[in-house]
């Protein structure tokens, strides 16, 4: 069954209906950012990485010990499509889902979920507190600090990267550079 995928309103709809923690809010609009941007440099469908992106983590707030499990229930719920569900549920592959990310966006989103909470971390340290003045030369300066924002899976980023065949230096500042289109929105533009 093919389901109407959902409009951008509806899908920010429902993020705040299972989730009010404003830092989630901000994760699930900075993902968001990213993926659009990812998806015009891949000519791809803008609308549907980014909505994607901005519930990826919908069900993490309420459920956290069944994160993407709730997500799939959630969603089917909705009347989703399958596309839309396989791809939000697969960014937490190996960690809370078997679902492996094979699509090119699966991908994206499974590689920048946790890098964008990494660049978030490095911004808040930064004089600015901003991600408008942040590089990649700078993010890789802490990614060495092994406390430095020490609940980011620096793995999951480096296994993302090889999906994608990616330079990781490349991937943060692509990462970088769509979450400045949504600064002011999740408050990194200092």
């Amino acid at each position: 069954m093919t389901n109407r995928p959902p409009s951008r309103d509806e899908a920010l709809e429902l993020l705040r209906e299972y989730n009010t923690n404003p830092s989630l809010i901000n994760h699930g609009l900075a993902v968001e950012a990213v993926m659009r941007y990812m998806a015009r440099k891949y000519n791809e469908d803008e609308e549907k990485w980014g909505i994607i992106g901005l519930i990826h983590d919908l069900d993490y707030e309420k459920h956290p010990d069944e994160h993407c499990t709730k997500t799939r229930e959630i969603l089917e719920k909705h009347g989703w499509p399958d596309e839309y569900i396989r791809a939000a549920i697969s960014h937490g592959y190996g960690i809370c889902s078997d679902v492996e990310p094979l699509t090119l966006l699966e991908k994206t989103l499974y590689a920048i979920d946790e890098l964008s909470g990494f660049i978030v971390a490095c911004a808040l340290v930064r004089p600015s507190r901003s991600v408008m003045d942040l590089t990649a030369k700078s993010v890789r300066k802490k990614w060495k600090q092994k406390h430095f924002a020490a609940g980011v899976n620096r793995e999951i980023i480096e296994n993302g990267a090889r999906m994608l065949d990616a330079d990781l230096n490349d991937l943060i500042s692509d990462t970088i550079m769509g979450m400045r289109e949504k600064a002011d929105e999740i408050g990194l533009n200092g």
